[in-house]
C-alpha cells in the first residue's frame, strides 16, 4: 500500500481525465496522494480533489507563483487555513519554499520577495500547528536558516517534508534534525544521478518518503530528451500510478523488498504529516505491492 507524498492532480495535464488517473493509481496500490496547492486561486479545487479522491491536501503559495502574488494572498491563505482548520484532510502548509534556480527568481529583489513569503508562511504553519511541504531548489541552506530562525524565536515549525530533495548529506541531516523527512521520486531513477541515488540508498530509512511530483519530474522510463521531443516524440506523462515502480527502484538501491519500503514510506509519511496518520491509521498488515508483509 503506497502513499504518494507529493502529487499535483490539479495540474492542467490532468484536466481531461483526473478521475481515471487517480483510479489507475489506486489500482496499482496507491492508497493516498498528498495534493499541495501552489497558488490561492487553486485552494478550493485542490481541496475538492482531495475529498473526491480520498486523498489529502496542503495549502500554500509556491515560490514560482510569488511574482504574481500579493500581500493579500497571504491574508487569503491565513483565512483558508482558519476556515478549513478542522478538515482532517488538510495536512500541511505547502507547497512553499525558495527557488534559486529559475533566473527570473534570482534577482536581489525577487530573492527578498521569496524570503518574505516563505517566512510569512512558516509563521502561519506554526500558528495553525501544521507541518510544511518545502520546495527545495538550490535553496536548502536558506530554507534551513528560516526554519532555525523560527525555532530561535520560540515558534518552531512542526516538521514536514523537504520535497524533491537533492542537497548534500550535511543538508539532509540538518533537515532531519529539524524533524523533516526527505522526498525522493523520479529523479532518483536515473542511473546518471549518482549522488542522489547514493543519498536514497544510504540515508536512514526513517528519513525517506516517496513522491512522484506528477505531472513533473518523470522517472527515467518516461523521460524524453529535448532532441527527441523536437523530433516529434511526446514526453511521457508522469502520474501517481508510477509511484510503485519508483519505489521498487529505490528499494533495489537499498537492498529492500518493495513491501518493506512501502511500509517504511507509510510510517514516515504519517510521522511527517500527523493528520495523515490520524486519517489512515498504522501501517496496514497484509499484502503490500503484491508481497506478503
Amino acid at each position: 500500500m503506497w502513499i504518494d507524498t507529493h502529487c499535483h492532480l490539479d495540474a492542467p495535464e490532468f484536466a481531461a481525465d483526473v478521475a481515471r488517473v487517480r483510479a489507475e493509481a489506486r489500482a496499482r496500490g496507491v492508497v493516498c496522494c498528498v495534493l499541495p496547492a501552489v497558488q490561492v486561486r487553486d485552494f478550493a479545487a485542490v481541496r475538492a480533489l482531495a475529498h473526491d479522491g480520498g486523498d489529502v491536501y496542503a495549502l500554500g503559495i509556491h515560490p514560482l507563483y510569488v511574482p504574481q502574488a500579493d500581500d493579500g494572498d497571504l491574508e487569503r491563505l491565513e483565512a483558508a487555513l482558519a476556515r478549513w482548520h478542522d478538515d482532517p484532510r488538510l495536512v500541511a502548509v505547502g507547497e512553499i519554499g525558495l527557488d534559486f534556480f529559475v533566473p527570473a527568481l534570482c534577482t536581489d529583489a525577487m530573492r527578498e520577495r521569496q524570503q518574505r513569503f516563505y517566512r510569512a508562511q512558516l509563521r502561519l504553519a506554526q500558528r495553525h500547528g501544521l507541518p510544511v511541504i518545502l520546495h527545495v531548489r538550490r535553496s536548502a541552506d536558506a530554507l534551513l536558516a528560516g526554519l532555525r530562525a523560527q525555532a530561535a524565536a520560540g515558534r518552531p515549525v512542526p516538521g514536514g517534508i523537504a520535497h524533491a530533495f537533492s542537497g548534500s548529506r550535511q543538508q539532509a541531516q540538518a533537515f532531519v534534525d529539524l524533524g523533516f523527512r526527505l522526498g525522493f521520486g523520479g529523479a532518483a531513477t536515473f542511473e546518471t544521478a549518482r549522488r542522489l541515488r547514493a543519498l536514497a540508498a544510504e540515508l536512514p530509512l526513517s528519513a525517506l518518503v516517496l513522491e512522484t511530483d506528477a505531472p513533473d519530474i518523470p522517472p527515467q522510463w518516461l523521460y524524453v530528451t529535448a532532441a527527441e521531443r523536437a523530433a516529434g516524440r511526446p514526453q511521457g506523462r508522469n502520474t501517481p500510478a508510477e509511484l510503485p515502480r519508483i519505489g521498487a527502484e529505490i528499494a533495489r538501491l537499498r537492498g529492500l523488498t518493495d513491501a518493506a519500503l512501502a511500509r517504511a514510506n507509510w510510517a514516515n509519511a504519517c510521522a511527517a504529516l500527523p493528520r495523515l496518520g490520524a486519517l489512515l491509521g498504522p501501517v496496514p498488515v497484509g499484502e503490500v505491492a503484491g508481497e506478503a508483509a
